[in-house]
């Protein structure tokens, strides 16, 4: 939860009572309404935070039950709509706010994920394809190293429906190189 914010009201009967005139006790009355409404937003601010996040820790059970190859794509509309709030509302909310669980700290961005198809027909997001194209590349054997084709047919076989271009651009993406880029960097490494 956030922090607690309250308007110390003791301060302000001792400040009304030294008031003089009417004009420094309507200026101090304003003051106050001032505060009960800074207080009031900040409380509404909170709540709209804690109701987003969490939305998108039920939405995104399996990446907290499983990891990330459990991410699913997820959009700042279908939030929005399932709390009742605007679209805009949930992005400003999300925006340089983070979630700290087991699996480390994320930004609250990085649950919103653009899908690509699967054969479940629910989709998947593209950090769940990132992680398969990792652990795929990370266990492949140095004397076959596997090229974005190879990459393709095996991600099919995971249930990811994605085409070469696809699967090239994710894994530049997570920083690693072509299959000649890897052979290459693998034979220098004295790696067989």
């Amino acid at each position: 939860t956030l922090p607690r914010l309250i308007v110390n009201r003791s301060y302000y009967v001792e400040m009304r009572g030294a008031c003089v005139g009417k004009e420094a006790k309507a200026w101090l009355g304003e003051k106050l309404a001032d505060a009960n409404w800074l207080l009031k937003a900040l409380d509404q601010r909170q709540k709209t935070i804690l109701k987003v996040a969490a939305e998108i820790v039920k939405q995104q059970d399996g990446f907290f039950r499983h990891g990330v190859a459990h991410l699913r794509p997820l959009t700042l509309r279908q939030v929005a709509e399932a709390i009742e709030m605007h679209e805009s509302t949930v992005s400003r909310v999300t925006s340089n706010k983070y979630l700290h669980c087991n699996r480390g700290t994320f930004e609250l961005k990085y649950f919103f994920t653009s899908g690509v198809g699967s054969s479940d027909g629910e989709g998947a997001s593209a950090e769940a394809v990132k992680a398969a194209i990792r652990t795929l590349i990370d266990a492949e054997d140095p004397k076959a190293i596997l090229s974005d084709d190879s990459l393709v047919d095996l991600l099919k076989a995971k249930g990811f429906d994605l085409a070469r271009r696809t699967v090239a651009k994710y894994r530049e993406a997570i920083g690693l190189g072509s299959s000649v880029q890897r052979r290459r960097q693998k034979a220098l490494a004295g790696v067989r």
